[in-house]
């Protein structure tokens, strides 16, 4: 441990946590772009062909549950 010495640890624990810090910052902001995207599509006047087909797996997936309950 001594070795190390306290600043070493210490440097090694906030490196850590800043990483997963930034991390998750990035994964959020990827997540809040999709969303952004996900909320333009579903407004456009002319929907795009990959909204189509994703709604209409959502919607036969949800009778399929409505089926089974």
């Amino acid at each position: 441990m001594n070795a190390f010495g306290p600043a070493a640890i210490l440097g090694l624990i906030f490196g850590f946590m800043w990483g997963i810090g930034c991390s998750l910052a990035i994964l959020y902001s990827i997540y809040l772009g999709g969303y952004r995207k996900g909320v333009g599509d579903s407004l456009a006047e002319l929907k795009t062909e990959r909204y189509r087909k994703t709604l209409a797996r959502i919607q036969s997936s949800r009778n399929d549950q409505g089926t089974r309950s």
